[in-house]
Formats: C-alpha cells, structure tokens, sequence
C-alpha cells in the first residue's frame, strides 16, 4: 500500500486539517455561503416546497465548490480582503448543481440515506425527489443568469457534461474491458466539470483577465480529476464504518474504477475478472477488495492522482501566490494525503 502521510499539511488529532478552514475568513465565507443557499432554496408561500428543496442542504456538507469560487476570486485581492457578494452567488449556483445532482443519483441508486440523514427520495418518493432536483437546477440557473450571460452559459454547459458523464458512466457498468480513457471521460463530466465551473465563475465574476480565468479553470478541473481518483482509491483501502458505506460498493454496481481498471491489467486480473459480475455476494466483495489493494492497481491511480495534483498547482502558481492561491494548492495536497497509510480490514 502507498506510504502518503508527512506531505506537509498540518494535522489536528492525527487527521489532516482542512486548509480551508484554516483561512482567518474561514467562518464568515461560510456563514455567506449558508445564507445564500438557504435563501435560494426558500419559496414564499410553499413551506413544504422549502423543506424537501433545502433537506440535503440543511444536513451539512464541506461546501467546498463555492469556497472554491470565493478563493478563487480571492487569488487577485490583497489576503483576508472579502470577495464581492457576487462572487458567493456565483459559488452557490454551482452547489445548487451538485446537490440537486444527488437528489436525481439517490433516485437512481435507490439510496436510503446521504450525509447521515435520509435521502430525499426515501422520506418524499422518486417524484418529489425528482421535481426538488429540478428545482434547485433552475434556482442555479436563475442565480447564474442574475450574473452575466456568461456565466450563465457555462452554467447550462456544466450541467451537460454531468449528464454526459453520468451516461458515459452507465455505458461501461458491469464491463470489466472498461478503458481508461472511457473512465476519464465519465469523471471528467461527472465530477470535474463542477470543480472547473467553480473555480472559473470565481475568475470571471472577480473581474480576472481572460488568461488567468483559463488557468484558474484548468486548476478546477485537474482538482476534480484527482479528486475523483483519491474517492476511487478509498472506495477499494477504506473501511466501511470509514466510508460510511460498503467498500467496495462501486464494484458491487458495476462501476469499476482506475483501481479496478488497472488491477484488471496486472497479475490479479484474472481472478478479479472472475469475480465481477452482477451479484457480487459479501465473501466476493472481500475478496475482490483485496486483489485490489493487493495487484498494483491502488499505487498506479495513486500516481495519477499525485500527477493532477502536481499539475494543478503547477497552473496555479502562474495566477496568484498569495494567500487564497495558498489554500487551493495546500488543499490539492490534502487530497493526497486523505488516503490511509495503510489499508482497513476488509
């Protein structure tokens, strides 16, 4: 298993802190954020409406999307000046997208819960967890357009690639000669394009010239990439009390991983090959889960994503070194760093 720990971000308790929160404007972006999603989720006259449209966002959650918007505003503004009101808007349309995109997944995993509490479609059904998905998809799209027709485009174009990528997802399930490439594609839509909208609303609604919109752009999405790569990776080393799911659970859907991917190649393949069909039983998960740990396919996606991160911080370096630029790059590293030195029990 790959040795990660000791890359330079601090630690609280033994667990890596999250250098965003350590910014000294940490808790007001935060409370800005909070304000503006809960307003934008509130319907005059319809209580029931409000409830289940802010349900997912009343449970909580990292919020690192728009904080990702704001730092990148941020890059141009001397340190702890506060970014434009605007530019908060502009980071919570793009979290409007990625929780109205979970109301639509749990509908389609029939899942029963998300971020502890019970999923949308559990407590109201399919058709109303449907109709709130779509419903925080227009208030984006409302917010986005208050903004400028461009960022209003792009928004409508993020929204495109995550369909794209969720399609490209459901192409390759239970295809155990899923390629590479046909994987970056589905993360590419499925998780980048939310990260590089993100961080590119945050340029062109801070007012950054074109070039510099470009990089901060690239810098979201090689994020994303490596974000989704890490997320692979502890679905195969994590544990399930960990995860707070199955491991292993996107093999149990067919959904195999660069993790997977790469161990199909190498001296595992076989018996992996085997193993994965539609009705992984709980003694072939464990052991699936452990060819997986155990056939070079978790240090090869650990590369990759140690080659985005480096990449990544490599473009943002060319925009800002100040202190907001800071906080992205070190918050790149901790995804590296997220990962287990060593693996749980299956």
């Amino acid at each position: 298993m790959v040795e990660v720990r000791g890359s330079g971000c601090p630690t609280v308790g033994g667990v890596a802190a999250n250098p965003i929160a350590q910014l000294p404007t940490a808790a007001d972006d935060a409370e800005r954020i909070e304000e503006v999603l809960l307003d934008a989720t509130r319907v005059d006259g319809d209580a029931y409406l409000s409830e289940i449209a802010s349900h997912l966002i009343r449970a909580g959650g990292k919020r690192q999307r728009p904080h990702f918007t704001i730092l990148s505003a941020a890059t141009k503004l001397p340190d702890g000046e506060p970014v434009p009101l605007d530019v908060v808007r502009g980071g919570v349309s793009v979290e409007l997208v990625q929780v109205g995109s979970l109301y639509h997944d749990d509908v389609m995993d029939e899942a029963d819960m998300r971020r502890q509490v019970p999923s949308v479609n559990a407590r109201w059904g399919n058709l109303r967890a449907i109709l709130a998905g779509d419903f925080l998809l227009a208030r984006a799209s409302e917010i986005a357009a208050s903004l400028g027709t461009e960022v209003a485009g792009l928004l409508a174009s993020t929204i495109a690639r995550l369909c794209e990528g969720q399609v490209a997802e459901l192409q390759t399930m239970y295809d155990v000669d899923r390629t590479v490439a046909a994987y970056e594609v589905s993360i590419g839509g499925k998780t980048a394009a939310l990260f590089a909208a993100a961080t590119r609303i945050g340029g062109i609604v801070g007012g950054h010239d074109r070039d510099d919109i470009d990089r901060l752009t690239e810098f979201g999405r090689l994020y994303g990439m490596a974000f989704q790569v890490v997320d692979d990776i502890l679905d195969c080393v994590a544990s399930d009390a960990q995860l707070g799911k199955p491991a292993g659970k996107d093999m149990i859907e067919g959904v195999y991983s660069l993790p997977v991917i790469h161990t199909l190649a190498g001296p595992n393949g076989d018996r992996l090959r085997e193993l994965l069909t539609d009705g992984l039983d709980e003694a072939d998960r464990h052991e699936a889960i452990e060819l997986v740990r155990h056939g070079g396919g978790v240090e090869t996606a650990f590369a990759v994503a140690e080659a985005y991160v480096a990449d990544a911080k490599s473009v943002l370096a060319l925009v800002s070194t100040n202190a907001a630029a800071a906080t992205l790059a070190a918050t790149a590293d901790h995804l590296l760093v997220s990962i287990p030195a060593e693996p749980a029990a299956a």
